[in-house]
């Protein structure tokens, strides 16, 4: 069940970040209606790593249907010689 709050609770914040954990934000409210989400920092990095993820899969997706997909086998050919600079 998700942790709701009224952003007035922000007065005594130590005991609102205290409720705050990983894969458990909390959520407040102004007003009713909700205006923030307080989330774990391990939550919150996950998530900008899996939007950055996205984009670049995004990215490559755009590249393959515009410029042509490769075969697995020239995937190899390109990886091996990558192998072999090293």
């Amino acid at each position: 069940m998700p942790n709701i709050k009224p952003i007035s609770d922000l007065r005594n914040y130590s005991e609102v970040l205290h409720d705050v954990a990983a894969g458990a934000p909390v959520f407040l409210t102004k007003n009713g209606r909700g205006k923030y989400a307080i989330v774990d920092i391990q939550d919150y990095e996950k998530s900008q790593a899996t939007l950055r993820l996205m984009n670049e899969l995004t990215k490559g997706r755009r590249s393959g249907e515009i410029e042509g997909w490769l075969s697995s086998e020239e995937m190899r050919e390109f990886f091996r010689e990558k192998a072999n600079e090293a």
